[in-house]
């Protein structure tokens, strides 16, 4: 391994997370933990006192209706861990060679499928809001300082050395740092700065991937190939030229995977760059001591429950291979497993072109229970669900009712339209049985949140049908779809459960975020100049839209009037199809494109259910040859059916699409983490 720039001790900063997550004593305890929030490990807080920062969230927070809320959380998640324990002690007294041996073929096969080929750069913007903001305020560099005033989005170094981080209420950051200096956000302001970037990282890598605003994915093999470049040398490159013209500085992490550089990037932070060398050896060593939560997947609540059976480290993980898909499903076992090895994707592709599991968006209020302003809410939640579906050119067969009650409690209902929807009057129509049947269960009922989310989505982009009516659905770069796994430019198959779990933690981290944002409404002291509440909605219901649009990569051969690279292209050179060409729907029996005409349609669906009652009443009354059934595989060769159901695993009965939920939607351009 190899560093580079400035490195504020890595070691105390692991000290530090060691601290704040020693052997819990008891439930205060692990509330006082809990309450940190996602962020602690935020670079730039090596020297804080966690336990002192606790303390005051504890208070600060106390008898407000998310301690309650909180509280509640962390009692269930208590006897959740003493249900895995005791599992594990039922496991301890068994026989588990078997589980031993299939843990055991399943890593020398993952060792088999290791990639040292490729060179990968996860880069991170440095405090992205606050860097920004200091640009057009240069006296800020030298005090703390923050972006957002109800929910902290970023903090500046200096204020991280108080304990101020991102997902921070304002005022909590307030009674760590009364001389914080908190800033609206501006996002207009930094999507234009994010831009600048996102020009130069083009040159690099055409089909790097955004993670969100301030951070990114490169492939740089090619790159250093054409150029006789060593990796770190590219990379240091390429941060000097984005500080020289942005004005901003980038850290970099350098590793043979994704997973890798994603942590490495955070280790030499601010203005530096770590590289983790391709070799196995090298890699094994950086993992062993790497503590579970550092890795992109590992939440909170799954950092506990890892920690109650005994692992804080990725090294903790093997010993405890055999129980690990007992006790928290088969999924859970292969994602731990590639931590431990220090494995993970090697493929980097623009964030357009994942496929979207679902469009959705929300909105946070005042408490409310009025029946006729639900519903005036609801209409206005339909039609902004509608802008987004007709910008992404979906429709969804599946519609999804979130609410949040005042005391923090999320409900949520589906159902499934006769047809795909898409318009406002229709969201409306389907969404609003489930809000009156919600409102009968619950006499009296107060929401403060309220969101509809269309799943299940179809595609009504145009494209061509071939002379056979055959073709498949575009995807969202306007290839045809492929499967859910994909197969590397060596023609192996890449597959990594990975994305779910950094989803999981991703949604894990924007709902802290929501409910912090409650919590500031509820104090609304945060400071000297507190937002009012109005204010404080429109900045929760800014953040919540902010980020919802997938800006293609820049084209590299495009110059504009200024003789900048451009945006008007995708890298993927997709030429869109005629304007006169219409939109169709697949049908779900054949697979062909339909008109988009409901009779029409219909119609043909019922011509093909036709067709299939005949075929099986032919195939009923006539004789049938034996037919030999080879078993379903899964990814190892092995005969499905016999992992664990609990936990993390897929559960028995369920499609796949129904296991994964959201994991496409968390490669978006816009985010809302800072540095």
């Amino acid at each position: 391994m190899t560093t580079s720039g400035q490195n504020p001790s890595s070691e105390d900063h692991e000290a530090v997370l060691e601290a704040a997550s020693a052997p819990i004593v008891s439930e205060h305890d692990t509330l006082k933990y809990h309450l940190l929030g996602p962020s602690l490990t935020k670079a730039g807080q090596d020297t804080v006192d966690q336990q002192k920062v606790s303390e005051i969230i504890y208070n600060a927070s106390k008898g407000s209706k998310y301690f309650s809320n909180e509280e509640y959380k962390d009692k269930n998640l208590t006897q959740k861990i003493e249900k895995i324990l005791a599992r594990k002690r039922q496991l301890e007294r068994v026989d588990l060679a078997s589980d031993l041996r299939r843990a055991d073929e399943y890593i020398a096969e993952l060792e088999l499928s290791r990639d040292l080929s490729q060179t990968v750069v996860h880069i991170d913007c440095d405090a992205f809001y606050a860097a920004v903001e200091e640009l057009d305020r240069p006296e800020l560099k030298h005090v703390p300082m923050a972006v957002g005033k109800g929910v902290l989005t970023t903090c500046n170094y200096h204020a991280r050395k108080f304990g101020c981080r991102s997902g921070m209420a304002g005022f909590v950051a307030m009674k760590l740092c009364p001389d914080l200096i908190c800033l609206p956000l501006n996002f207009g302001k930094y999507t234009a700065k994010a831009q600048e970037v996102r020009e130069i990282l083009v040159e690099y890598d055409p089909r790097f991937e955004s993670a969100s605003i301030d951070e990114a994915y490169l492939n740089i093999t090619q790159y250093c190939g054409e150029k006789n470049m060593d990796p770190e040398d590219a990379v240091s490159q390429l941060r000097n030229e984005v500080a020289e013209k942005t004005k901003i500085t980038i850290s970099a992490g350098i590793a043979a995977n994704a997973k890798i550089a994603k942590i490495a990037s955070n280790r030499n932070k601010p203005n530096g760059q770590f590289r983790v060398a391709n070799d196995r050896a090298t890699i094994l060593a950086f993992m062993r001591d790497l503590p579970t939560r550092k890795v992109n997947g590992v939440g909170r609540v799954f950092e506990r429950e890892l920690d109650a059976i005994g692992v804080k480290t990725c090294g903790d993980l093997y010993p405890q291979r055999a129980y690990l898909s007992k006790l928290f499903g088969e999924k859970a076992f292969q994602f731990l497993m590639q931590c431990h090895l220090g494995l993970g994707r090697t493929k980097v592709q623009p964030a357009e072109e994942y496929e979207r599991k679902s469009v959705g968006t929300e909105s946070t209020f005042h408490d409310m229970s009025d029946k006729t302003e639900l519903r005036e809410k609801l209409r206005w939640i339909a039609e902004e669900l509608e802008k987004d579906l007709t910008r992404t050119q979906f429709k969804g067969r599946t519609l999804v009712l979130k609410v949040k009650l005042y005391t923090y409690e999320v409900l949520t209902r589906q159902v499934i339209p006769p047809k795909a929807v898409r318009t406002a009057d229709d969201l409306y129509t389907y969404s609003l049985p489930m809000l009156a049947k919600h409102e009968k269960e619950i006499p009296g009922m107060k929401l403060r949140l309220m969101g509809l989310r269309c799943t299940h989505l179809v595609s009504t982009k145009k494209t061509g049908i071939d002379f056979f009516g055959m073709r498949q659905l575009p995807s969202a770069d306007g290839e045809p779809n492929s499967a859910d796994t994909d197969a590397g430019n060596d023609g192996k198959w890449e597959v990594w459960p990975e994305a779910e779990f950094e989803e999981a933690a991703r949604q894990e981290r924007q709902d802290e975020m929501n409910e912090l944002e409650q919590l500031s409404q509820e104090t609304n002291t945060n400071g000297p100049n507190p937002l009012t509440a109005e204010e404080q909605l429109e900045e929760a219901n800014r953040r919540h839209k902010h980020g919802r649009a997938i800006l293609p990569n820049p084209d590299p051969t495009y110059r504009g009037p200024n003789s900048s690279v451009g945006f008007q292209k995708p890298a993927t050179n997709h030429v869109p199809p005629p304007a006169n060409e219409e939109p169709f729907w697949p049908c779900p029996i054949c697979a062909r494109p339909q008109s988009t005409n409901d009779k029409d349609f219909n119609d043909h669906i019922d011509f093909c259910l036709s067709k299939q009652t005949i075929k099986e009443a032919a195939k009923e009354t006539s004789p049938s040859p034996p037919v030999l059934e080879k078993p379903l595989l899964d990814g190892r060769g092995k005969e499905n059916g016999h992992g664990s159901s609990g936990g993390r695993g897929r559960p028995k009965g369920k499609r796949k699409s129904e296991a994964v939920g959201e994991r496409g939607n968390k490669r978006l351009f816009f985010g809302l983490q800072g540095a």
